[in-house]
């Protein structure tokens, strides 16, 4: 079976750190880019990062540049999501996406989803 399935959410307070990952299966990961999103509640989804097959990253969203990195480790069939120096704001269920084989990162179209993993950021 193809899936994605995402962990590391939980809650921890402001100031503190999660890494959270994107485990697949049904497929060979190497040659896919993958992205990650989250949705708030009552806001749009948001495009976090997503990272291609050279390792190459990209940073959608600027509230979390200089504070969140995405990795992969193609052995372990994972992406990563390291994420530091996180505010309330960052409250979210995070999830990740499987960029369209023969697409990349900057096309936008997604063919795998995960079913997300909630972060929640409080004292």
């Amino acid at each position: 079976q193809t899936l994605l399935v995402e962990s590391g959410g939980g809650l921890v307070q402001p100031g503190g750190s999660l890494k959270l990952s994107c485990v697949a299966s049904g497929f060979i990961i190497d040659i896919f880019d993958i992205a990650w999103f989250r949705r708030a509640p009552g806001r749009e989804r948001e495009g976090i990062a997503c990272i291609d097959r050279n390792w190459g990253a990209t940073y959608w969203e600027d509230s979390v540049k200089g504070r969140f990195t995405i990795s992969r480790d193609n052995a372990k069939s994972t992406v990563y999501l390291q994420m530091n120096s996180l505010k309330p704001d960052d409250t979210a269920l995070y999830y990740c996406a499987r960029v369209t084989h023969g697409s990349s990162c900057s096309d936008h179209s997604y063919d795998l989803w995960g079913q997300g993993t909630q972060v929640t950021i409080s004292s």
